[in-house]
């Protein structure tokens, strides 16, 4: 049986909290398999001991077998559905099965990122050295990424720029491919923000999605309308995005979603793999490599892809309010990075590490030949228009 290593029993008495000790003997055939980082609170009695016996329902030492059962029980062994409860509270869904208990105010916490399977792929870096996941397909469970968020009420802020004939040739296919792929179950809010806020299609959204649609200046270079979405973000995330979501993302509108982009890709500060240089010796990585731009770095850990990027609502108003300033700052000394708000986007991350790393299945190119990595693409990039976007 998989026991949860980080599992918990904390009780509202006087004893102290016990950690769980883990077990090695086997699973049999019929035992249920638990998350790793379960973590059951109880609201019981004083001096509770907890211990792991496979097989059977638990003891609560100490307590009234008239009052409780072993909650560990409830989340090792999941019971059956008898129908309607009348008490919600006590009913739990993890990995897809109903579990229960007669035990009143219990809550179920998993530490997600506890459930992830590094070794899943031993064919990728799964793990930053500071110990940041990099999200590969294998790696989650979605359906327990998607529950807990939904039973967390996560929602989401899709931000995405279409100025000038780029709302033209591209806002259509991602909008409808988004519908279909991003963050599905979860409170979902667009906002796209362009100059001619009168050609956006009028769309059928999915319960629990809204859209929202805000004018901007068009600036006479796409370098700037890229570099100057920095601005725009910062200051509609203060005044607008924090009321609403708890988590954003910013995404390129030349882009396609073709599969699950889901809860998995949440986290505090998420950074994206360059799909062209995860696999590359760093002497190859674009960086900003001239000292006079705020964006210098002479080295760095990976490189990361500005065509999205997001995490909290909090973080990403640090990120984008520190990359204007490098961007102003360079205006000022007469300096543009080489590759304008990306550049600055990999100066942040290497100072502010990212929590959280998608892995190029995340944003991939279907030109790029070898994809033995690649089980899955989830979005993918549409095919460019430069001459006629770029004016």
């Amino acid at each position: 049986m998989e026991v949860p290593e980080r599992a918990k029993v904390i009780h509202g008495g006087k004893g102290h909290p016990r950690r769980l000790r883990s077990s090695t003997e086997q699973r049999s055939p019929t035992e249920a398999k638990v998350v790793h980082g379960a973590k059951v609170i109880h609201g019981g009695h004083a001096h509770s001991r907890w211990t792991f016996q496979m097989g059977r329902k638990q003891r609560l030492s100490g307590a009234d077998d008239s009052s409780c059962w072993s909650l560990i029980a409830a989340v090792l062994h999941p019971e059956p559905d008898p129908g309607p409860d009348p008490e919600p509270d006590m009913r739990f869904r993890i990995e897809g099965k109903l579990l229960r208990t007669n035990q009143k105010n219990v809550r179920l916490y998993v530490n997600l990122d506890h459930t992830l399977d590094f070794g899943a792929r031993k064919d990728v870096q799964t793990q930053t050295y500071w110990r940041a996941p990099i999200i590969w397909e294998g790696m989650f469970d979605p359906d327990l990424y998607d529950q807990t968020h939904i039973q967390s009420r996560s929602c989401v802020a899709l931000v995405v720029f279409a100025v000038g004939r780029y709302l033209e040739f591209y806002l259509h296919n991602f909008l409808t491919s988004a519908e279909k792929h991003f963050m599905l179950g979860l409170s979902v809010t667009y906002y796209v923000f362009t100059d001619y806020p009168e050609k956006v299609p009028k769309m059928e959204l999915g319960p629990r999605r809204s859209m929202k649609v805000l004018q901007v200046e068009k600036h006479p270079r796409w370098q700037d309308v890229s570099m100057m979405r920095m601005k725009t973000l910062a200051e509609f995330i203060e005044s607008d995005i924090r009321h609403h979501c708890n988590y954003v993302f910013c995404f390129d509108v030349d882009q396609v979603f073709t599969g699950r982009f889901g809860s998995e890709a949440l986290g505090d500060s998420v950074a994206l793999l360059q799909a062209y240089f995860y696999k590359v010796s760093q002497k190859r990585f674009t960086y900003e490599r001239r000292p006079t731009s705020q964006a210098f770095l002479e080295t760095g850990d990976f490189y990361y892809h500005a065509a999205l990027f997001g995490g909290s609502w909090e973080t990403m108003k640090n990120l984008t309010e520190a990359c204007l300033a490098g961007i102003m700052e360079d205006k000022k000394n007469n300096v543009e990075a080489v590759w304008h708000d990306e550049s600055h986007l990999n100066k942040y991350y290497w100072l502010h590490k990212p929590t959280r790393v998608l892995s190029p299945e995340y944003c991939w190119d279907r030109r790029i030949r070898d994809k033995k990595d690649i089980l899955v693409t989830r979005l993918v990039w549409a095919k460019k228009h430069y001459r006629q976007t770029r004016v």
